[in-house]
């Protein structure tokens, strides 16, 4: 297999919140400089000023014009912006949404035409970035329609959990209207995807959660679970995919019950996020599924009111440049084995936990 040095483009969000950082703080630290050659997609100018501000005498960018030009070892950044730009720390203003939309569409571009091999994005603020050329609901949206697919996941990752999301920002209220058997489908096939080629689970087991109270306690507080997820599960399991559920969520959580699969869907953005954050908020990784490129970007926003303060973590930005790189090793790695499988047909890249998981797992009120 291809062991070239992966190419990580970043994009730097938000010139206002603690985009740069994040990235600083996480490019600081050599490993993070070891698994690939980072790529920033922003300006010298910001960069500077940040530092600056944050009182960070020990780094520097290296100005490159493409990544070819990038530098291992290095901090290297290509310039997107002209040296008018100006910072105002703290502040969400349209200076700060079309800095991030220019060096993102830049990133975007390079990735697509073969000279990133990776994407993470710094976080942008999903109000100021709007325009007349960026309508999306944030950067998944965009990705999605820039690649060309029909649908994505949004997928949170950590050490102990996997959780996409079937809906993601939208009203709480529109939720159960959006809530069908082949969104559902459509959302696990995803989701199945991914874990094997992305995450190298050979035959993952993926939960779906309820969208009511119990579960919908036998269609006592909703007919949901009867009558759309239930059946959504049964179509996915005709098809080969592990799937369980229905599961109300606060036992699944509660018991620890999540521990035993390896990717969970959530109905709603709350109804996953929430728990995910309560484990993970500083090591927690947003990751796009679905898309024929990587991209990740930390758990976090743009944390205006703690920008130029220095008190911002890089723990998950930089959680979120490893687990770029090691889901482009893992897809190299699927497509050999695809290519090739009698000569990879003794692999097992992750075994069987079917023995792991207690004989009542499978039955949601277990965890009601």
């Amino acid at each position: 297999m291809d062991r070239k040095p992966i190419i990580a483009g970043i994009s730097h969000g938000d010139i206002n919140g603690i985009g740069y950082e994040v990235i600083i703080k996480a490019l600081i630290d050599i490993t993070a400089n070891d698994i690939c050659i980072p790529v920033v997609y922003g300006s010298p100018k910001v960069g500077a000023y940040h530092r600056k501000t944050l009182n960070i005498s020990n780094f520097s960018f290296n100005n490159v014009r493409s990544p070819e030009e990038a530098k291992p070892k290095k901090a290297n950044m290509i310039n997107c912006l002209d040296d008018n730009v100006r910072v105002e720390l703290g502040k969400s203003n349209s200076q700060g949404g079309e800095a991030a939309i220019i060096a993102l569409e830049r990133a975007v571009s390079d990735l697509k035409s073969g000279k990133l091999d990776v994407l993470i994005t710094a976080p942008i603020d999903k109000n100021n970035i709007q325009s007349d050329s960026f309508h999306f609901a944030g950067h998944t949206d965009y990705l999605r329609v820039r690649a060309g697919v029909e649908d994505v996941l949004m997928l949170m990752v950590s050490e102990n959990m996997r959780i996409g999301v079937a809906t993601t920002h939208v009203p709480l209220s529109k939720v159960p209207e959006m809530i069908t058997k082949e969104l559902l489908v459509r959302k696990t096939r995803i989701l199945n995807q991914s874990l094997i080629a992305d995450f190298g689970i050979r035959r993952p087991r993926i939960a779906l959660l309820g969208l009511n109270p119990h579960a919908g306690d036998n269609s006592l507080l909703g007919s949901e679970e009867a009558e759309i997820i239930t059946p959504s599960i049964q179509q996915l399991q005709h098809e080969g995919i592990l799937a369980f559920g229905p599961f109300p969520a606060d036992g699944f959580f509660g018991a620890g019950s999540f521990s035993k699969f390896d990717g969970i869907l959530a109905m709603y953005h709350d109804q996953g996020l929430a728990p995910f954050k309560a484990l993970s908020f500083d090591t927690g990784v947003n990751y796009t599924a679905g898309l024929p490129f990587v991209r990740t970007s930390p758990n976090h926003g743009t944390a205006f009111q703690i920008a130029g303060k220095g008190e911002a973590s890089e723990n998950s930005f930089r959680q979120a440049i490893y687990l770029a790189c090691d889901i482009y090793r893992n897809r190299q790695m699927y497509s050999e084995i695809t290519q090739n499988p009698l000569k990879h047909q003794e692999i097992d890249i992750q075994p069987d936990r079917a023995d792991d998981l207690p004989p009542d797992i499978f039955n949601s009120e277990s965890l009601s």
